[in-house]
This record gives C-alpha cells, structure tokens and sequence, in this order.
C-alpha cells in the first residue's frame, strides 16, 4: 500500500491545512495532520494521505494554496522513512538538537529515588557536558516486588531540578492515562523496551505535543521498531529520536546485546535520528565507555547514559550506573572522537572544577 505525503510550506495558514485535509476527504480518503520540527524554526506541517490515490492525484494537490511538496512512499513505515524525507532530521528537545552534525550527551538516574540524589546525578551530569537530563519516575520492573518509582512524586523532582539546572527532562510514561500527567512535566516523553509495542501508548504519546524517546524493543526487529515510529507519526508529531538500547541474544555474560549495526541501519531506513543506550545494553558499569566509544563510531547521534552518586546504594540498576569522576573522563573521551569524525558537541561542555 502507497502512502501520499503532503508537507506543506512554511507559511501555510490553518485554513490552508484545512482545505487540503477536506480536499482528500471529498475523494473518499484518510488525512493525518501531524508536524515536523526544523531546527531553529517553528515546525512544518505534514499530511499523511491514504485512499484511492489515482483520485487524489485528479485534485491536482501539488497546485493547492501553502502545499510544499507532495510524495508518494511505497515503504511500509511510510512517515519515518527516507522515500518521505530524503535529508536525516533534527529534533529540538527545550532548545536542545539531536541530530545529523552534532552529539548529544543525555545523562541522569535511572530511577529517581529523592531530590538529593536527582539534584547530585543533575549536576555531575551537567558538569561532564550532558545537555539533557533522564531519569525515571514510572519504573517497569520485572519483579513486582522492586521499586516502582515515586509517580508523580518523582516527576515533580525532575521538573524542580530542571529549573535549577537547566536540563531539559526526558522521562519514561507507561501507561496511556498518565501521558497527559508526564507530558505537563517533562520536555521528551520515552517510550521504553517493554513498551515499544503498546499501540495504543504509542498513539497517545504521539498525539500529546512533545518529542519522543523511542527504546528499540529488547526482542523487535529493526522493522517493527520503525513501524513503532510510524504509529507516533501517524498520531500527530515526527519528533522522534529512535534509541538503540540492545537486544535479547543468547549471551549471558551481558544484560543484552548492543546491535551497533542498528545504529547506521536506522539512519539508512528512517530520517529520525538514532541514539545509543550503552548502560542497559552491556548492564555493566566497565562497558559503558567502550560502548559508548563504539557508538560515536558508528554515527550515532547521542548517548543516554545511567549515572548515580552512589550506584552501591541505587534502588535501581545500580550496577550499570557512573559515578562523577567516571563520566567525565568518558565524555572528553566522546568530545576528541566526535571532533575526529567531523562533527560538534549538541551544545557547549561544562567542566568540573579542577
């Protein structure tokens, strides 16, 4: 099945949205409306068009008032794709890119425990040159007998430690009815592995007006995760970061497998752009700077990476997570890689004292 792409100029007006969206409609087609980030910018709006595409071409959309361009994409994840976006895209996140030309550092707690232990992991984060801050208020576990996350509690405290640092907020939501209660407090809403094909989350979070973390599924083909994508897409917003975050092999010795052929995959398939998990990958504290190396190396275009004051004490993954005086070695490590290869650092480093 074909899917016919209208994305409209900068300056198109509602009505000019509107007209092109009846337009379709009186030829018996389905019209999504959703928009597309440009950095710097306020956004594109696109129309995703299916239906009887013979009579669409008739109305001769090409010609209609604030229409760019019209595509038609034969792929199955038709609004991710690069027949529909040919140049790789950039996502803003409270000012922050990711994106094709720069790295961007994301750092912070696995799980959000107190606002002391945020407010130290935000500032270590910070000081190493991390531009975004994670950290997990709804926590999925295996078992239901360990820590679930403080809820609302813990969004509360990201936002807190966000005005004081100035760390946009990525955080995970779980469940479709507390998206509108994450989304007013964080700036990126991530859809975890566990999650990735929750369609229904995946349509809420689409539709609720903030970018998205999107977790590779830890047993889902790099198809399906595209086709996750599109589902986000579909419901309205193509601010989408795709996160490689490894995959269940049959080795043990790590908490799952790094698929780094992912990474230039993605971007092959997909304009979004793509990031590495290197801390729930390998699981392991000592692997998270040579995953992280080789994640730089195969062109990702950011890490998220667990880091902890006092990882021996954390509620959470503590075994995966950095302290201080081991991620800042890491990140001047990742800054002298990304300058080798030709690209920049998401925005400028702060360094810790001495």
């Amino acid at each position: 099945m074909s899917l016919m792409v209208i994305v409209m100029s900068p300056d198109a007006t509602a009505d000019d949205v509107d007209a092109v969206v009846a337009a379709v409609e009186s030829a018996g087609g389905e019209a999504s409306v959703g928009r597309l980030s440009v950095a710097g910018g306020s956004g594109r709006t696109f129309i995703g068009v299916t239906g009887d595409l013979a009579l669409i071409d008739a109305l001769r959309i090409d010609e209609m008032r604030g229409v760019g361009r019209v595509r038609r994409v034969s792929t199955s994840y038709k609004l991710v794709s690069r027949e529909h976006r040919t140049e790789r895209s950039t996502v803003e996140v409270g000012g922050v890119t990711i994106g094709p030309g720069t790295f961007t550092l994301i750092a912070g707690p696995c799980a959000v425990e107190s606002a002391a232990q945020t407010t130290e992991a935000a500032q270590i984060a910070r000081s190493a040159g991390a531009t975004m801050l994670r950290g997990g208020a709804f926590k999925p576990r295996t078992s239901p007998y360990a820590f679930q996350g403080l809820g609302e509690a813990g969004l509360k405290i990201l936002a807190d430690v966000r005005d004081r640092t100035g760390l946009p907020v990525v955080t995970e939501v779980l469940s479709v009815r507390d998206v509108e209660l994450v989304a007013s407090y964080a700036d990126m809403l991530q859809i975890g592995t566990r999650s990735m094909q929750n369609f229904p989350l995946l349509q809420a979070v689409g539709a609720a007006g903030r970018p998205v973390l999107l977790k590779r599924g830890m047993m889902n083909t790099i198809e399906e995760w595209l086709m996750a994508a599109e589902y986000i897409a579909r419901a309205g917003t193509l601010d989408i970061v795709l996160c490689e975050r490894g995959i269940r092999t049959f080795e043990p010795a790590t908490r799952n497998t790094l698929d780094i052929a992912a990474v230039p995959l993605a971007q092959h398939l997909s304009h979004l752009p793509v990031i590495v998990d290197p801390s729930h990958s390998g699981g392991r504290r000592d692997l998270v700077a040579p995953l992280s190396r080789a994640a730089v190396a195969a062109g990702a275009d950011g890490v998220i990476i667990d880091v902890h004051p006092r990882p021996e004490q954390a509620r959470c993954d503590g075994g995966q997570a950095l302290t201080g005086p081991e991620l800042l070695p890491l990140a001047r490590q990742l800054d002298d890689l990304t300058t080798v290869l030709g690209r920049t650092t998401a925005a400028p480093r702060y360094r810790l004292a001495g």
